[in-house]
């Protein structure tokens, strides 16, 4: 066990996903957690489990019935203004979907870490965001890492971004089901001291529940009032993204490691043609990008880790300079496309009259191979000089279909 007393710097070890995101939220000092076991999450809630036994998590962990109680239960826990963590999957978010709804309107900056899971039907275990990006317009943050390591990192920051008093708004922190959460990776796992110093105690902004101060919050209301919650909801969601820019680079002077705020490019300085990646498939696209760029091709990438708040006028200015651009997804909108590509399209819609492409792959888990991601590059730039309609969507590595 890592040393986590005043003073502490804590050290580097070979974790799995799932423990660096329980390390973030120990030492992140949450109050209340609250949670349901679902694979591939479980392990996450199984450690802080751990953490409190050992005594290095002061928190009152609640053992709840389902993860609809789970969410119930943080949410009722961070309106007496104290810190609170939880964490699902897949179905779990599913069920959590009617109280996902009430945090951010009473400004309750609660973090949930989310492995993303294929959502039934049919039943599977593995990869894919149809469980997270159903939910962007419930009012939450969401945030998609790569790695072991930006797991863990994002945490911290989700606290920082969430309870800031300009936003107050919930986070999902997203990574994907086994390929982060049960591989075993070199993580910098950081002490208390370090994390105090980014991340201070949590003083909520607005009243909260007060035996001494008695008040009703999230009350019923009529239609005189609802449309401005709504509207205050949409203003906090795009003040979120200064302030999260503005988190990670206070994060890499605190800890070394900057992710790029809502993105992270890669060799797109000089680059023709790009491709919008997310999560772990970005790390097989980095090395692609490499290997054309041997051959002579000018290819980038865009490794997109904010999907709420999206990241529109930045992406206006990354991309300015681009004949073709491709946006990878894991996640289907049925009839249209990739979420991501709908949100990248429109984005560019008014500032880009280039090719914007949408490819689908690794939906359920299925393995995004080098060739596959090669491919979408080729298909990108063919459509170079073909105008805004030569979009579309392609599913790749789809059996009986052709890409």
């Amino acid at each position: 066990m890592i040393e986590t007393k005043t003073g502490a710097r804590g050290e580097r070890r070979m974790v799995t996903g799932d423990y660096a995101a329980a390390w973030g939220a120990m030492v992140s000092r949450p109050q209340v957690i609250a949670a349901y076991p679902i694979t591939p999450q479980t392990m996450i809630i199984e450690h802080l489990a751990e953490f409190l036994a050992a005594g290095t998590l002061d928190a009152e962990l609640m053992r709840v019935e389902s993860e609809h109680s789970a969410m119930a239960a943080v949410i009722a826990a961070e309106a007496t203004g104290v810190r609170t963590y939880t964490a699902t999957s897949s179905q779990g978010l599913a069920l959590m979907h009617e109280p996902l709804f009430v945090a951010p309107p009473m400004h309750l900056p609660i973090v949930m870490s989310v492995v993303n899971r294929t959502v039934a039907a049919p039943l599977g275990i593995w990869v894919e965001y149809n469980d997270t990006m159903p939910q962007r317009d419930t009012g939450w943050m969401q945030v998609y890492v790569e790695d072991a390591q930006e797991a863990l990192d994002m945490v911290l920051q989700a606290y920082r971004i969430a309870e800031h008093p300009e936003v107050e708004l919930p986070m999902m922190v997203c990574m994907d089901a086994f390929l982060v959460s049960h591989t075993i990776e070199s993580v910098d796992l950081p002490g208390q001291d370090a994390t105090d110093a980014f991340l201070p105690p949590y003083r909520p902004v607005h009243a909260y529940l007060d035996p001494d101060r008695p008040l009703v919050l999230g009350a019923a209301s009529p239609p005189e009032y609802i449309q401005e919650v709504r509207w205050e909801t949409d203003r906090r969601m795009r003040r979120a993204a200064d302030v999260l820019e503005e988190t990670d680079r206070t994060f890499e002077k605190a800890f070394g490691r900057s992710y790029g705020g809502a993105f992270e490019t890669y060799r797109l300085e000089d680059a023709d043609v790009a491709l919008v990646t997310i999560g772990t498939v970005t790390s097989t696209a980095r090395e692609m990008v490499d290997r054309l760029r041997e051959k002579g091709e000018k290819v980038g990438m865009i490794k997109l880790r904010a999907f709420r708040p999206f990241p529109s006028e930045r992406l206006k200015e990354a991309t300015a300079h681009l004949k073709a651009l491709g946006v990878y997804d894991r996640a289907v909108s049925y009839g249209v496309g990739g979420p991501s590509y709908i949100e990248v399209r429109n984005a560019l819609y008014d500032s880009a009259n280039i090719p914007i492409l949408g490819f689908l792959a690794g939906l359920g888990g299925r393995d995004v191979t080098r060739e596959d991601v090669e491919l979408m590059f080729k298909k990108t730039a063919a459509a170079i000089g073909k105008g805004r309609r030569a979009g579309g969507v392609t599913w790749i590595g789809t059996r009986g279909v052709s890409p």
